[in-house]
């Protein structure tokens, strides 16, 4: 997958966790995910639709990740993932992605975006709903580990 469609969501990510929950995610090396096995106990699924290209966004948190954003975020301690935790994590997705879109744009490719679906529990499944390498982007945080899928038909 070229770099064109990888680091805007690197960017936006770590400027939308940054600026809306004061963490600073580090982003760690992109590698080719071969299942369908969610990273983390909720995600978000965007699709990405153009004239172009299509593909999908997922976000994926761990449970200790999701816990110390919607504190951050929102002053609410959880203590199971729950309808705000799987809320907040459908809004990052579409802050990242909408943020990501002007990069997109300015690169010549001018994408719709369906609304995120959302998921949780343990290994859940995320269907990109595309044909195309899964790029698997990790990120560290003093809570721990989240993902984020790239996934463009070629």
């Amino acid at each position: 997958m070229q770099a064109k469609f990888i680091n805007p969501i690197l960017s936006a990510m770590v400027d939308v966790l940054s600026t809306m929950a004061q963490v600073e995610p580090t982003p760690g090396r992109p590698q080719v995910k071969g299942d369908d096995r969610a990273r983390g106990v909720v995600s978000a699924v965007i699709g990405i639709e153009g004239e172009r290209t299509r593909g999908s966004l997922a976000i994926s948190f761990p449970e200790p990740v999701i816990r110390d954003i919607v504190r951050r975020m929102l002053g609410e301690e959880m203590t199971v993932v729950d309808d705000t935790a799987r809320d907040l994590t459908g809004e990052i997705s579409n802050m990242v992605l909408g943020s990501a879109k002007a990069a997109y744009a300015e690169a010549g490719y001018d994408f719709g975006l369906t609304q995120p679906r959302v998921f949780s529990g343990e290994n859940h499944v995320i269907d990109h709903g595309v044909d195309g390498p899964r790029i698997l982007l990790p990120f560290a945080t003093e809570a721990g580990e989240f993902f984020v899928e790239i996934c463009f038909r070629e």
